[in-house]
Parts: C-alpha cells; structure tokens; sequence
C-alpha cells in the first residue's frame, strides 16, 4: 500500500486498487501545497465535523462520484444529497473494495460549522483498515485513552498515524505511549505544525519514540508518501 501524507490529519491511502482519503483538509490547509483538483479518492473517511477534517469532503466526493463513510450523526447533519455514504457507527465495520474499515473510539469534540451555527455532530472517532497488504490505525483527533492499550492492540496495527500538536490533541509525551501501548510497527505523526498553537519539534518526537517503544517513526513532509 502506498500512503501520501497530505498535510496536517489528512492522508491519501492506496491500497487494493482503491484511493481512499482521510479527513481531505485541501482548500484553506497552510500545510497542503495541492489543488483540490489533483485530488480523486474512490472512499472517503471523516473522523469528524470540524473544518479542518471535514475539509472538501462534500465537493471531492461530489467531483468525483466517491463515497463518504462517517459516523451516522455526522452524516445525518451534512448535505449529503446526490453523494454515495456509508452511515456506520462506533464499533462497527463496513467493507469497500476489498477494504475492511472499522470505525473505533477518539476522544474528542465534534462538531460541524452550519447556515443555522454550530450544530453536535455525534461521536468523533478514529479509522482501522485492513486488507491484504496491512492494517493501518487513523486516530483521528484524540486525547490518549487506555482502550489504545486493552483493545486496539488487538488489531496488530502496521501503521499508526497518531496526532502528536498538543492543545486540542495528545502531545508528543502521550503519543509516545500511545505508540508504546498500540505496538504498531510504523508510527507516522500527523495534526502538528499546521498552525503556530500546534507547533512541536518532530525530532524530538521521532527520539524519544526510539528510546521508549519498538516502533519506527516516519515523519512525512506534506506530499510525501511512504511504500508498506
């Protein structure tokens, strides 16, 4: 599978002959040098309603005839006329493409920007995917919970994309034992650096990530992408 970070918490993923991308953050995204015309994802997962993951989910699902899979609130709350969804829930599987997506728990707000004002949007939540090349863990925005060490370990996780900016996430010290805790074999950080209240030193991540756990950092520039 090839994964291309796209800047801040959003990542393009190719696997199985799909391109799926997570929380598509393109237009307004400081970190994301790309128009949302290079953009055509099959699928497309949103962790949650905030703009900086919602992002262009509407318009690149409706541009290219993807389908959005979200949790069932957050849909319920978006226009979603005329796209293909996935209305699934906390816990719960579906399949695309050969892809076995399973929505799993993040501790966080969510919430989504309307004409009306800001309207609750259901339950924030993370990604694992899984297919015959790996399985990969999107935490979504998440402060660390002890599910990561009792249950989400259980996946035998690949790759874990794991926010490490601080302030409206984990920082980098629990992220380190986020990483401890899932045993992934890669850790990629992601949501840091995007905005001056979320700035970390990645360095200092990717050494202490060496010295605590058995995982290998990968910090990917935006546009950059990594073979798995």
């Amino acid at each position: 599978m090839k994964i291309t970070f796209e800047g801040h918490a959003c990542f393009t993923i190719c696997a199985n002959g799909a391109t799926v991308m997570i929380d598509p953050f393109i237009t307004g995204n400081p970190a994301c040098g790309k128009p949302l015309s290079d953009f055509h994802p099959d699928l497309i997962l949103v962790t949650h309603g905030h703009g900086d993951h919602l992002g262009d989910a509407l318009e690149l699902a409706r541009a290219n005839d993807a389908t959005i899979a979200a949790q069932v609130d957050l849909l319920a709350v978006l226009n979603t006329e005329g796209i293909k969804t996935i209305a699934f829930n906390m816990g719960g599987s579906c399949n695309f493409s050969g892809l076995h997506i399973t929505m799993v728990p993040a501790w966080h707000g969510n919430s989504v920007q309307t004409e009306n004002g800001v309207v609750g949007a259901g339950l924030a939540c993370g990604y694992v995917i899984t297919s015959g090349e790996g399985c990969i863990y999107h935490a979504g925005d998440t402060a660390l919970f002890g599910d990561m060490d009792k249950i989400l370990q259980d996946y035998h996780i690949d790759v874990a994309m794991l926010p490490i900016g601080d302030f409206y996430t984990m920082g980098p010290k629990d992220a380190v034992t986020a990483a401890r805790w899932l045993k992934a074999k890669v850790v990629i950080p992601m949501h840091y650096n995007t905005f001056p209240v979320i700035t970390q030193n990645v360095d200092a991540f990717l050494a202490e990530l060496k010295m605590r756990t058995d995982s290998q950092g990968v910090a990917l520039k935006p546009g950059e992408s990594m073979e798995y």
